[in-house]
């Protein structure tokens, strides 16, 4: 795949990476609505492709097809993130969600149950159900920030010679609360977590698994994923104070300010 010159062959890259950018774009998929493009995933995440090409010559201290998935991935988030796909009401009520999370989680001192969500939300069960079920995919792209292989993390660190020891302290601060965050999950949740990010089922497989529906595994996966966004935004202040001790002002946690 090189050049006499020592270059990456470009074409022939390109060529024999398109279904690794087809297999992340279909991953993506199964957390978004359907009114998302796949076609429109794929472009992105080719334009993330050629520039993981660009990059990786110019020295990059990784494998390329490890630095490759991190740059096809973020092209197609932030081409998520360019566009406003979720309607603004739907956006507001997972907002109001995870408001009434927060507040039950600091009243009882434990994640709520979804009957309890539903009946502080002021809504039967069905509709908190379906409201998760239509807000598929509402926090993918803030979650993925704070993933411990987010590719700012690879590009900020695999060519550094020396990486900076506090920048490397917040960002374990931050992992290490997303660890404690899923251990609290419900074990359902925890369960479904764990099959689809470790396992790396997909959620037809995942229901098979649990005895439930894929819709079902949808919402369960919706509302996990709220519980940590409640968890982590409410570690932020924890994370800068500790960062700011070191001597220095952390990245804000990703999703603080989402819309």
């Amino acid at each position: 795949m090189y050049t006499a010159q020592g270059k990456l062959e470009r074409e022939r890259l390109v060529e024999r990476y398109v279904p690794l950018v087809k297999r992340i774009a279909w991953r993506l998929m199964a957390r978004l609505p359907a009114s998302v493009q796949i076609d429109d995933l794929i472009q992105n995440g080719m334009l993330g492709l050629l520039d993981a090409l660009t990059r990786f010559e110019e020295g990059m201290g990784a494998q390329f097809e490890t630095y490759a998935v991190q740059r096809v991935r973020g092209a197609m988030l932030d081409g998520l993130r360019e566009v406003d796909w979720l309607p603004r009401g739907l956006r507001k009520e997972m907002r109001r969600v995870e408001a009434v999370l927060q507040k039950l989680e600091h009243e009882q001192g434990r994640p709520p149950a979804e009957g309890e969500l539903a009946a502080a939300l002021g809504m039967p069960l069905a509709d908190y159900q379906h409201l998760l079920q239509e807000a598929r995919g509402h926090q993918l792209v803030y979650l993925e920030d704070l993933a411990a292989e987010h590719e700012d993390y690879l590009e900020r660190h695999a060519a550094a010679s020396a990486p900076d020891p506090l920048a490397l302290l917040a960002e374990s601060d931050t992992r290490a609360a997303l660890v404690a965050a899923i251990d609290r999950l419900p074990e359902r949740e925890k369960m479904m977590m764990a099959l689809y990010y470790e396992q790396d089922l997909n959620l037809r497989e995942i229901g098979a698994v649990m005895g439930v529906t894929e819709s079902r595994v949808c919402q369960l996966h919706s509302q996990a994923v709220a519980r940590l966004r409640v968890a982590l935004l409410g570690e932020q202040g924890a994370v800068r104070r500790s960062a700011q001790r070191r001597g220095r002002r952390p990245k804000p946690v990703a999703g603080a300010a989402a819309a």
